[in-house]
Order: structure tokens, then C-alpha cells, then sequence
């Protein structure tokens, strides 16, 4: 695992300097480094190191929205609150209605299997969209409408929205005794949770930090050691409780900078140090899991129905948009930070397949597809739209 871990830092850091060389993100680069060295290119990465990736990429998940929650003012929230409400479910709905209008014609599927298919490519990657959107938070743009918080909250929430929708589906293939109600009740439940499950953690680090002098890199181990927690207390409650524990994540970093200022300072830039090894573990790591020959298979069909279900997802995301004071250059730029798919697809995407759904290995192909096509251009369009729009 050693000599993995080198691996990665190694071709992450080139990887990543030369993209920033000809002005594109350097996550995009670890990414297509990840795929290259993964187990369906060139095979470089030994097994062990995939084994674990999965607990590597959750922690660098973690060290990225601990960044994220640093960020959230309750000023801007209060501004920008029910856009990102709106946000979170609005698009995902659009995307899901277009790939279930078009996929069952294209891919000749069912329409539950259609919807199946939209349920996974609807979830937004917070793995690509958090950390470009808190280097413009660094850079004060855009920060004034508060339009990089809108998209950290919304894209949080899209996820936890779109898993629950697929979850229900999913259900609804296997003819498994579902109660629908019960699982959407479990989206504001799993949201209201989530926050609570921060919140108090987050109360009690600060007494602690305000009682006990600790130096700024304890703190910050100790910030991440209890969001570790929390996504294990999700795991094992799920089945009694949902939970949605990155928002709680979220929220532990929140509460602190809300409270004092001077502490959050401390752990959040103890956190951006970090994060230039968290960036390389998760984005490798993410490209690692991407098989070009499942995606191969969906073939231009595969990316007409993802460019299809993008149309949709963005005419959604304008709406969501309609009453808010944004330019529509502020709009275009928010349309476009909806567009990367990445760590949910990655995650779900074989599951149709596992749980014998007739078209699970098409699901796969156009949910890896998904990756390929929307990860590298929706970071692009991020960093290009960004600078020239916000």
C-alpha cells in the first residue's frame, strides 16, 4: 500500500501542475491519471490499495466539506436559503423526467427502468463541485450574492434527495414490500438528522476547544476523527434512523465559525494544508474506479440520453433560479456547476446490477459514461465560467 500511496502523490502532483499549466483544474488531470493507473488501463495500482480505497475517498470526502462548512456564513445561508432548498430537488427531478422520457426509446427499457437509470445520473459530485466552489469563495468571487454557498448547500442535499429517490425505485423493481411515503418522509428526516448530528458535536468541540488550549493541528484531528464518526453512526443507523452525515459534517464546521471565528481560522487552514493530499487520494482514487469498457458499451446512445438528461437538469436549475436577483450570467454559471457526475455514480451505479435489474449492466455503462463526459467538461466549465462570470 506504501508504494501506492507514493504512486499517487507522485502522478497526482504532475498530473495536477501540468493541467494548471494550460489553464484547466488540476483535479481534472489526478482524475484522468486515476483511470489510467487503475485496474481496467494499465493496472498500476495494486490490489490492496483498492481494497481500501473506498474508507480513503470517504475521508477525503470529509476533509473537503469540514472545508466547505468553514465557509458557511449565517449571513449568506439566510440570503440564499430557499434557492438552495429549491436547488437541491428541483434539477434532479428535471434530469430524472428527461432520461425517463427519452432512455425507454433509445435503450428500449422499461420505464421503471428508465427512471432507475435517472435516478443515478440526476446526483450532482460534491467531490468535484465543493472544492471549486470554496477556491472562489478564497478568491471573494461571487461571494457577495452568495452564489458558491448556494451551490455547497444545494449540491449537498441534491445527493442525499437522489440516493432516497433511488432507493425507492430500486424497491419498486424488486417488488420488495415499499411503503413510497415512508421512504420520501425519510429525505427531510435524513436532512433535519444529518444537521442535528453536526450541530451537537459541533456545540461540544468548541467547549472544549474554548476550555482546553490545544494547538490548531489537534483540533483539526480531532474536527476530523468525530465527522469520522459520524458517517459510521450513519452506516449503523440506517436501518432505525436516516441520517444524512455529511450535511452533519457540514454543520460541525458551521457551528464553529459561527461561534468563534478565531478557532474556525485555526482548523480551516489546517484543513486547506491537508486537503492538497485529501485532493490527490479522492479524485485518483474516484478515476481508479472507472471501467472505460462498461462505458464503451453505451456507445453515443448512452451520451445522447446524458446530454438529454443535462437539457432537462439545466432547464430545471434555471427555474430554480427565476426569483432570485442572480445576472444570467450568474445563472449560467450555477447551471453549469450542476453538471459533474463522479463519486455517487461511482458508488451506485453497479447496485441495479448486483440487485438483478434485466438492464444493470447498461445502467453501469451509462452511469460510467456519466463520469467520463461530465467530470472533466463541468470542471472545465466550472473554472472557465467562474472566472469570467462571477
Amino acid at each position: 500500500m506504501a508504494i501506492s500511496i507514493s504512486i499517487i502523490i507522485l502522478s497526482g502532483l504532475f498530473a495536477s501542475y501540468l493541467f494548471n499549466k494550460i489553464n484547466l483544474p488540476g483535479l481534472l488531470g489526478i482524475l484522468i491519471t486515476g483511470i489510467l493507473s487503475g485496474p481496467y488501463v494499465f493496472n498500476i495500482i495494486p490490489s490492496d490499495m483498492m481494497i481500501v480505497s473506498s474508507d480513503f475517498q470517504k475521508i477525503a470526502l470529509i476533509v473537503i466539506l469540514l472545508r466547505a462548512g468553514f465557509e458557511l456564513r449565517r449571513d449568506t445561508l439566510k440570503r440564499v436559503g430557499s434557492a438552495a432548498l429549491i436547488m437541491s430537488a428541483i434539477p434532479a427531478i428535471f434530469e430524472i423526467l428527461g432520461v425517463i422520457l427519452i432512455a425507454p426509446k433509445l435503450l428500449n427499457i422499461t420505464l421503471l427502468e428508465a427512471a432507475i437509470l435517472g435516478s443515478i445520473l440526476a446526483a450532482v459530485s460534491p467531490a468535484v463541485v465543493v472544492p471549486l466552489m470554496i477556491d472562489f469563495i478564497d478568491k471573494k468571487k461571487g461571494t457577495k450574492k452568495g452564489i458558491p454557498t448556494l451551490i455547497l448547500g444545494a449540491s449537498s442535499v441534491d445527493d442525499v434527495f437522489v440516493i432516497v429517490l433511488f432507493t425507492i425505485l430500486l424497491g419498486m423493481y424488486g417488488k420488495s414490500d415499499i411503503n413510497i411515503l415512508t421512504q420520501l418522509s425519510n429525505i427531510p428526516i435524513s436532512i433535519i438528522f444529518g444537521i442535528i448530528s453536526g450541530l451537537i458535536p459541533g456545540f461540544i468541540l468548541l467547549k472544549l476547544f474554548n476550555k482546553y488550549k490545544l494547538l490548531p493541528p489537534k483540533k483539526t484531528l480531532i474536527v476530523i476523527a468525530v465527522s469520522i464518526t459520524l458517517t459510521w453512526i450513519e452506516k449503523i443507523s440506517e436501518n432505525f434512523i436516516p441520517v444524512a452525515s455529511l450535511l452533519g459534517v457540514m454543520a460541525i464546521g458551521y457551528i464553529i465559525l459561527d461561534k468563534s471565528e478565531k478557532i474556525a481560522n485555526e482548523i480551516s487552514q489546517k484543513l486547506k494544508k491537508l486537503w492538497v493530499f485529501a485532493e490527490l487520494l479522492l479524485f485518483f482514487l474516484v478515476g481508479c474506479q472507472v471501467n472505460i469498457n462498461v462505458a464503451w458499451k453505451a456507445g453515443l446512445t448512452g451520451a445522447l440520453i446524458i446530454f438529454i438528461g443535462l437539457i432537462f437538469r439545466s432547464v430545471g436549475t434555471y427555474i430554480s433560479l427565476y426569483k432570485t436577483d442572480f445576472t444570467i450570467k450568474e445563472k449560467i454559471f450555477c447551471i453549469i456547476a450542476y453538471i459533474p457526475k463522479a463519486t455517487v455514480q461511482a458508488a451506485i451505479g453497479a447496485i441495479p446490477l448486483a440487485s438483478g435489474v434485466a438492464c444493470g449492466e447498461l445502467i453501469l455503462a451509462v452511469a460510467v459514461l456519466s463520469i467520463l463526459l461530465t467530470a472533466p467538461l463541468g470542471a472545465i466549465g466550472i473554472k472557465i465560467s467562474g472566472e469570467k462570470f462571477l
